[in-house]
């Protein structure tokens, strides 16, 4: 088992020194999915949801939030960012979103992915909330992290029910 690495000999939570670390270039990819009605996806397919385009509002919102991680999670390194790109895809009962983050930096851009994907899939039930209170936030998750002492990381794709 590996070394919990913010917690100090005392076991008080640190923000972990990367000072002496290679600047690499890394690159972080996550995805969630919002499972809709399909009387919302209805309304986000013709553009006739109440308060807007609820997928561009979404994108923004994840971007938005890649930039405000350390902010966010008191732990992370604050990082300037090189690219922070979101899709939003509209599917038959659900949106995926997806976050592609990169850097230039010491660190991780792992958590400013994941960051982006639950501020994005939150700013749509906020926009969507008045036709479908029932929405659903799920599999928020890293699937690619690239660059680092680490290296690569994919997450394996799984069958249903494993």
């Amino acid at each position: 088992m590996s070394k919990i690495t913010h917690l100090d000999e005392h076991g008080h939570a640190r923000m972990v020194d990367v000072g002496a670390k290679a600047v690499t270039a890394r690159t972080a990819v996550a995805s969630a999915r919002v499972r809709i009605d399909k009387e919302l996806h209805a309304l986000i397919a013709s553009g006739k949801v109440p308060k807007g385009d609820v997928l561009a509002v979404a994108r923004i919102a994840g971007i938005m939030a890649a930039k405000k991680t350390a902010e966010l999670i008191p732990l992370c390194h604050p990082l300037s960012l090189d690219r922070v790109e979101l899709t939003a895809t509209l599917e038959a009962r659900s949106v995926t979103l997806r976050a592609t983050v990169s850097t230039t930096a010491r660190t991780g851009v792992e958590m400013e992915a994941m960051t982006a994907v639950s501020v994005a899939a939150l700013a749509l039930y906020d926009m969507c909330k008045s036709v479908d209170r029932g929405m659903v936030i799920e599999r928020v998750q890293l699937d690619e992290k690239r660059g680092g002492k680490s290296g690569t990381f994919r997450r394996r794709q799984r069958t249903h029910g494993s």
